[in-house]
């Protein structure tokens, strides 16, 4: 299945990209953490490790470690601004439950 990117986070991730000066996509992961027991990475990457799986999206490398994928695969990432907010929102199907404050999940 992969990991896609929207139009919109398209457009960010490439804009960062440009703006930082040097990168070749965006790494996806995740770690134990929170209340619920996992919360996402998200990090611009430079190299890619020999362990790590490659998605293309609109033009957007998208780097996920062979870990990471079964929590992640089917995932859609989105970014949006809300008011005064902006962040990349994680359309993850293979989340079962999540932390009331939003920054955990399981599977």
């Amino acid at each position: 299945m992969g990991i896609t990117l929207t139009d919109k986070a398209v457009k960010h991730v490439n804009n960062f990209l440009a703006k930082r000066g040097k990168g070749i996509g965006l790494r996806l992961g995740v770690r134990t953490s929170g209340c619920s027991g996992m919360a996402y990475k998200l990090e611009f990457v430079d190299e890619i490790n020999a362990d790590d799986l490659v998605f293309d999206s609109a033009g957007v490398k998208v780097v996920v470690d062979a870990k990471s994928l079964p929590y992640l695969d089917g995932m859609e990432l989105d970014f949006a601004r809300e008011g005064l907010n902006e962040g990349f929102k994680f359309n993850n199907p293979n989340v079962k439950d999540q932390c009331g404050c939003g920054e955990s999940f399981n599977v």
